[in-house]
């Protein structure tokens, strides 16, 4: 099957995150999309590892109220030993389920830092992403930077990018490059974080959530 690997935070879940899983079932042709709650973003430190297990309860109670979406809500960050990487996840989840291809899901926020992530290139060689659009953020442009760099700099496990020109077919080639593939996702202005800013200051925020 053909997985696609949302994860996140989710403090709290919310109509934003809902309208991106029914997308990628209903239009980007995946067959499921696994919900991973992670306990802690190593970039971010404005996130509590303890609540996690409540993240990963509530994420659950939320999609339940959606039987026809495909998503199952994936404890298995919960499992592992922080720091959180996402590569180390994408690796588990392939270790657990080899039969099955794992796509990573992130917004176009997350791709123009995708240089500071864990071995960012083996992600993108191995796995793939699938962008969504954020406010903000040129998408094509992240793509066609990352692209360059990819052309400048093959990497050292993948063959050198004038030899492959001339030993192996052009499918073969690029079957090696990374992976950066855009979706044309509803764009939602609201995050979590400002859903959380509303809940301090007493604004109803309640519309918002799954």
């Amino acid at each position: 099957m053909n997985i696609a690997v949302y994860s996140g935070s989710f403090n709290p879940i919310h109509i934003g995150h809902k309208a991106i899983m029914e997308y990628l079932t209903n239009e980007a042709n995946f067959d499921y999309v696994y919900l991973v709650v992670s306990p802690k973003n190593p970039l971010k430190d404005n996130i509590c590892e303890s609540s996690a297990q409540q993240r990963y309860e509530e994420a659950k109670r939320a999609i339940a109220k959606y039987p026809k979406l495909k998503v199952k809500v994936d404890d298995i960050e919960l499992n592992m030993q922080a720091p959180y990487y996402t590569i180390k996840t994408l690796d588990a989840l392939k270790t657990r389920e080899p039969e099955n291809d794992f796509t990573l899901i992130i917004g176009a926020d997350n791709l123009s830092c995708i240089r500071q992530w864990k071995d960012y290139q083996r992600l993108l060689i191995d796995y793939g992403v699938m962008v969504y659009p954020r406010k903000d953020f040129n998408i094509n442009i992240l793509k066609k930077s990352l692209l360059q760099e990819y052309m400048d700099n093959p990497q050292p496990y993948v063959l050198d990018i004038s030899i492959m020109a001339h030993t192996i077919s052009l499918e073969e080639r690029y079957r090696h490059i990374y992976k950066i593939n855009l979706i044309n996702a509803p764009l939602y202005n609201i995050s979590s974080t400002e859903i959380r800013n509303m809940k301090e200051n007493n604004i109803d925020f309640k519309k918002y959530l799954m």
